[in-house]
């Protein structure tokens, strides 16, 4: 009775050589529900005083719908020369039968089908809660030849130059680059956004993204098997071929275990019979302590809340690579942070206009957005972005030259205009103390010209992400520890940042190297409590210069709207959305799954030994052992179950007087 995760969800492997498709999972409940109805029917045959080979008949029947599948498995285990507890079930029934005891037998059958099909349920819905964020590509698409002629294709056929017709509400086929027309385009199942965005000639596309009202043409830029939709499969794929350390752990004991049940069970028909105990009353003894021995809840107490645990972190926007991800997530002791592209947009906009030499603000972020509007620059679209804000319409500029690193230049009504890098020596004392202002408070400050002359300074900043500040407060509530930056920005920058986003301690100009050391150096921290245990710690980051801290920390987060394929390869989880908010969640989420895990050890122990010691010191009957056997399994499934509700995802915020928080210091147990 376990559930495997070595392959992939379309294809859950229990034992060697036997495969778990999704249709399958399905018939499992059906072959479950069939033997329950014969096991009814033989019951009802039975009470009502029929002959005793129809209900006979229909309790075999039941034997045989109900346990078919776990026969089969347990003899593709036994070929490999383990013992499986599937297999002890069914010989335990087998035994009540030949006994005579039919019901019991049938109960027994029907009560461990009826676990393994909650068990498959699980596994089923875990899989599609978390496929459902990915099947959003459409099957196929509309390609424009040279000649202007379309076709359907099937979209995976799709290849990079390919020009594709996407028509007002159908999804994008493909990423790539729009080349004519333009749209609003919903992009919330792949960033989250709440509103379409408007794009237009030369904008990126993703796959899966539903189309507005414009019929746009996009050109292909990425294989379909590297979009993002196909790697964020690719990683959910990967997410399945890891256990946890606990389900590894109770999966090598369960071979010892099974081999000494059937020792044991040996041991329990052998000794009464040295006694002079009769046939039947010492098989039956051995039948019984056979099933209430038998491992099933213990090995289902761990797995199922792990996998809702990752299934409900996937619903909304956390994709969790592995169980074992999970478990350690509930350790976490501090929580570090890149900064561009992580706590903030990686987009710039303008925080300060200075006019000087009579000029207003309006008429300098006027000349200034009209030299900007045929640049590419971010600097240059936050500046006319801000400019239409404030209703100040660009004037047409003629003669656009560009050049990178400095700036650009432009004619304006016959006057020379210019947006341009501060050169120090270029800098009267008036403008040198605006841009040192500027740059002090984190800005990036340009200098807007006129004729040759400056004008006024403009200072841009990167857009904090929403909700960074209360994300780093709730952080920091559940770990008990302070947030750290770590940036290769420079350090007023880094301290604009960490001062907006509530975090005191600031590492900047940092290579990534130096990132990783400094990941090792938080770690290191722990040494110096008592017990010498390191500070497990979490990264956040999005960029290839993240990948080595990444991969230091003990768990690295990529930011899924941003991050680069070396850090979405590297971490072991993904922001999909991009949500900062969602990581004290997690983590909150990932304690419970670890106290419910303790829990179903607890239940399943506790039922083994009231059981086990009960048959061994009195006299347990069968329907009772059976019964109390698998409601434990029931019990400890229905409970895993638990963390798939919606309401499992909530953030507790900071500890109230008297929490526990031990759970969040890695050297207690």
């Amino acid at each position: 009775m376990t559930i495997d995760t070595t392959s992939p969800p379309e294809a859950q492997r229990d034992t060697p050589g036997h495969v778990r498709t999704p249709l399958l999972a399905v018939s499992e409940v059906r072959w479950a529900l069939a033997a329950t109805a014969l096991f009814l029917a033989g019951l009802a045959a039975q009470l009502s005083g029929a002959p005793s080979w129809l209900f006979w008949a229909l309790y075999l029947a039941c034997y045989a719908v109900g346990g078919w599948e776990s026969a089969l498995d347990g003899l593709h285990a036994l070929k490999d020369k383990t013992l499986d507890v599937d297999l002890l079930m069914i010989v335990a029934a087998l035994g009540a039968a030949a006994i005579g005891q039919i019901f019991d037998g049938a109960l027994l059958i029907v009560i461990f089908a009826t676990s393994g099909a909650l068990e498959a349920v699980l596994t089923r819905r875990t899989a599609d809660s978390i496929r459902g964020l990915l099947d959003l590509a459409p099957e196929t698409a509309t390609i424009i030849d040279t000649d202007g002629d379309e076709r359907r294709v099937d979209a995976a056929d799709l290849r990079i130059g390919d020009i594709v017709l996407v028509r007002p509400g159908e999804h994008i086929p493909g990423d790539g680059v729009i080349v004519d027309s333009s749209s609003d385009i919903d992009q919330s199942s792949i960033t989250g956004e709440s509103v379409p965005v408007f794009k237009t000639s030369g904008d990126n596309v993703f796959a899966g993204t539903v189309n507005g009202t414009g019929a746009v043409r996009l050109r292909i830029d990425v294989d379909s098997s590297e979009t993002v939709v196909a790697r964020i499969v690719a990683m959910v794929e990967r997410a399945s071929a890891t256990k946890a350390n606990k389900q590894l752990f109770i999966e090598k004991v369960e071979q010892y275990y099974s081999s000494g049940i059937v020792a044991a069970t040996a041991a329990v028909f052998a000794i009464p019979m040295l006694f002079g105990s009769d046939l039947q009353s010492a098989l039956l003894r051995a039948m019984t302590f056979m099933i209430v021995a038998s491992p099933c809840a213990v090995v289902l107490a761990t797995m199922p809340p792990l996998l809702a645990a990752m299934a409900t972190a996937g619903r909304h926007g956390v994709l969790i690579k592995s169980a074992v991800v999970l478990e350690q997530l509930r350790l976490t002791d501090v929580v570090a942070f890149d900064k561009t592209g992580t706590l903030t947009e990686g987009t710039p906009r303008v925080d300060r206009v200075e006019a000087i030499a009579g000029f207003s603000e309006d008429e300098v972020l006027g000349v200034a957005a009209a030299a900007e509007v045929g640049s590419e620059n971010p600097i240059g679209a936050a500046i006319v972005d801000y400019a239409r804000s404030r209703g100040n319409t660009a004037a047409d500029a003629t003669e656009f030259e560009s050049a990178p690193g400095v700036g650009v230049r432009a004619h304006l009504d016959g006057q020379a205009v210019a947006v341009t890098k501060p050169v120090a020596s270029e800098l009267d004392s008036t403008i040198r103390r605006i841009v040192d202002e500027c740059e002090a408070a984190g800005m990036t400050a340009v200098l807007v010209w006129v004729e040759h002359r400056p004008v006024g300074v403009i200072g841009v900043v990167d857009t904090l992400r929403p909700g960074t500040e209360q994300a780093v407060v709730d952080l920091e509530a559940v770990t008990g520890h302070g947030a750290v930056l770590l940036t290769g920005d420079n350090h007023s920058a880094a301290q604009d940042a960490a001062r907006r986003s509530g975090i005191a301690d600031v590492r900047s100009g940092l290579l990534p190297e130096d990132k990783a050391d400094a990941v090792a150096e938080l770690q290191a921290r722990g040494s110096l409590r008592e017990g010498g245990t390191p500070y497990r710690v979490l990264l956040v980051g999005d960029g290839v210069n993240d990948a080595p801290a990444l991969a230091a920390a003990d768990t690295g987060v990529a930011m899924g709207r941003r991050g680069s394929d070396l850090a979405l390869d590297t971490a072991d989880a993904v922001l999909i959305r991009d949500d900062l908010g969602a990581l004290a969640t997690v983590i909150d989420l990932s304690r419970r799954a670890h106290r419910i895990v303790v829990a179903n050890l607890l239940i399943a122990g506790a039922f083994i030994v009231v059981l086990v010691a009960w048959d061994l010191i009195g006299t347990l009957p069968l329907p009772i052992g059976v019964a109390g056997h698998e409601t434990s399994t029931v019990i400890v499934a229905l409970n895993g179950m638990r963390l798939l509700s919606s309401r499992a995802w909530r953030v507790r915020g900071a500890a109230r007087p008297g929490e526990d928080r031990s759970e969040a210091v890695p050297d207690q147990p």
